[in-house]
């Protein structure tokens, strides 16, 4: 089918109440990872990706290490079918994803360094608590501009430019309505805040990034054995410890989405597969991709979804 082939991890905002679990009757390789989702986190996540509630399933502190099991269920699938890939990434949660697609760590190490960073940023929104919304309509320099200006107001930052006009922005209450406020007296942009517990990519994690960088002092990291993108570099790296570095600092800094899909484009990928729930990125690559162009998407979250994929690389 293709041999230049990118593995996409989706990130928060892709759970689902049942997500994983016509995965986990199908393949029965995929029960040690919700096994070990479990155990690590001293609580039923499984059931939780499995029967909700919703509520909470989407505190982050449950949501991280089960949006990531799902995701490494889905690859465990594709890992075992044989399925080879030149590139991998993911979007902000999804990069533990991408770490174990590329090999940087182990299954069991990305489950024990996602419910470390739930918990240090739970620890954070609650300490200091902020809001994102998202820019529609305007790009990166426009939508910068205005967060420059706002910042007199309080803490404020781009957190996600995820298209080339869509852009999500974070920090302080204050600072966003200011920021909304000028975006509305420009015009040209619809501005939608979006249901978060916490300004997720702003200083307000600030507090976390050296203890999360302690954590992984303990956690194994090796050099990438497949290409991988990085959200805060949009850019490779070989280094297990600057790979620490950028994983840290990754919780202030923003994804730069739509950076790492065009470089993926230009480097000569021609299909992309959303590896985890939903079809959030799938939808990002559809409005990044040039017009008529033939790049193929795939969506490879349930059981149709990696049938099709497999039927389709035979």
């Amino acid at each position: 089918m293709t041999t230049r082939l990118a593995f996409l991890f989706p990130g928060q905002g892709s759970q689902a109440v049942g997500m994983g679990n016509d995965i986990l009757k199908e393949f029965p390789e995929t029960r040690e990872i919700f096994e070990h989702v479990d155990d690590i986190c001293n609580k039923p996540i499984s059931r939780l990706c499995f029967e909700g509630p919703i509520e909470d399933l989407t505190l982050t502190i449950n949501l991280q290490p089960a949006i990531t099991a799902v995701n490494l269920a889905c690859l465990a699938v594709l890992t075992k079918a044989g399925v080879k890939i030149s590139v991998s990434a993911g979007h902000s949660l999804g990069e533990y994803g991408a770490m174990v697609a590329s090999g940087v760590v182990t299954p069991y190490d990305a489950l024990r360094l996602v419910n470390m960073r739930g918990d240090l940023m739970h620890r954070e929104a609650l300490a200091h608590p902020g809001v994102m919304v998202a820019v529609l309509g305007k790009g990166i320099d426009e939508v910068s501009k205005v967060v420059e200006v706002a910042k007199k107001k309080g803490v404020i930052s781009v957190a996600n430019h995820n298209t080339e006009e869509q852009i999500v922005i974070t920090g302080e209450a204050a600072s966003l309505q200011y920021a909304t406020d000028l975006l509305n007296e420009q015009g040209g942009a619809k501005v939608i805040p979006l249901p978060v517990s916490g300004a997720w990519h702003s200083d307000l994690m600030k507090n976390a990034v050296d203890d999360f960088r302690h954590f992984m002092e303990g956690i194994k990291f090796s050099r990438p054995k497949s290409t991988m993108l990085f959200n805060a570099t949009a850019d490779t790296e070989e280094s297990p410890e600057k790979i620490k570095d950028i994983m840290a600092l990754q919780l202030t800094s923003p994804v730069r989405w739509y950076d790492i899909v065009i470089k993926m484009i230009d480097d000569g990928i021609d299909t992309f597969v959303e590896v985890g729930p939903k079809r959030v990125l799938s939808g990002l690559v559809k409005k990044i991709m040039p017009k008529g162009s033939d790049l193929k998407i795939y969506s490879a979250g349930n059981v149709k979804g990696l049938m099709k994929l497999l039927e389709a690389v035979k």
